[in-house]
């Protein structure tokens, strides 16, 4: 079977990859630079070159590529996966957030994740539009918790971390599994994930847990209570909960 995964250049996707191809899956990825994503005809052309069987969109973009991915395999019968984000949701009204809540984005990103949720419902029903949390990986550069915080430390002298925000948040290698299953198993409509969903750990608990856990003790942890959101995505799909892979 056939899968094209865009974003491969990521963070996350090649967790996607990986986890994709141990279960039987061949792995192509959208080199934008042969097939612009702006190009619609060309792309489609592509598209129906590859004989996809699956899609998992990752990568970021607009509203129309994600559009003309979803219509393509919703005219080709093909699951679809399309990540968006916990951002969709600002802190008020203040979670935790369900599927069905009103999303309040107020910056760009999370709007334009709103515009991609509506272009990918729109152009294909039956495809799994998954919200996910910050991702947690021990290797992966990008925006990687642990290495965004090896980054707060090296510029800021110091890891602020509020006690206030419960945040929504997975280890890579649990979504990248979520995001197959969902491909060989199809979930339609909006779906969450977060390993945080049930225990609740406040932003503080969780940065000491990895500096602890991934040997970050150069790190100069400042808890505080400046910024104050639940932002779990509840009602989502099962995950091993935050505490089966980080000691809390």
């Amino acid at each position: 079977m056939r899968l094209l995964i865009t974003g491969l250049n990521g963070t996350l996707a090649p967790r996607v990859a990986e986890a994709a191809a141990a279960a039987g899956w061949t792995v192509t990825g959208w080199d934008r630079q042969a097939v612009p994503p702006d190009d619609a005809g060309c792309a489609l052309a592509w598209l129906q070159s590859e004989r996809l069987d699956a899609i998992a969109h990752l990568a970021m973009g607009g509203e129309a590529w994600a559009g003309l991915l979803a219509g393509h395999a919703a005219a080709a019968g093909l699951p679809m996966v399309f990540t968006s984000t916990a951002m969709v949701f600002d802190a008020e009204p203040d979670g935790p957030h369900r599927p069905g809540d009103p999303r309040t984005a107020r910056d760009d990103y999370g709007r334009s994740k709103i515009r991609c949720e509506d272009a990918v419902q729109t152009a294909h029903p039956q495809a799994s539009v998954l919200r996910i949390g910050w991702q947690i990986d021990p290797e992966r550069p990008g925006n990687n918790m642990l290495v965004q915080l090896d980054g707060w430390q090296q510029r800021e002298g110091e890891v602020a971390a509020s006690t206030a925000w419960r945040p929504a948040c997975s280890f890579m290698t649990d979504t990248a599994a979520a995001i197959v299953d969902l491909l060989a198993r199809p979930q339609p409509g909006l779906r969450h994930l977060d390993s945080n969903a049930d225990e609740g750990h406040h932003f503080g608990a969780v940065v000491q847990a990895l500096r602890r856990h991934f040997g970050r003790a150069d790190w100069r942890v400042r808890e505080h209570a400046g910024y104050a959101h639940d932002q779990r995505l509840v009602d989502g799909l099962p995950v091993p909960p935050l505490s089966a892979r980080l000691p809390l």
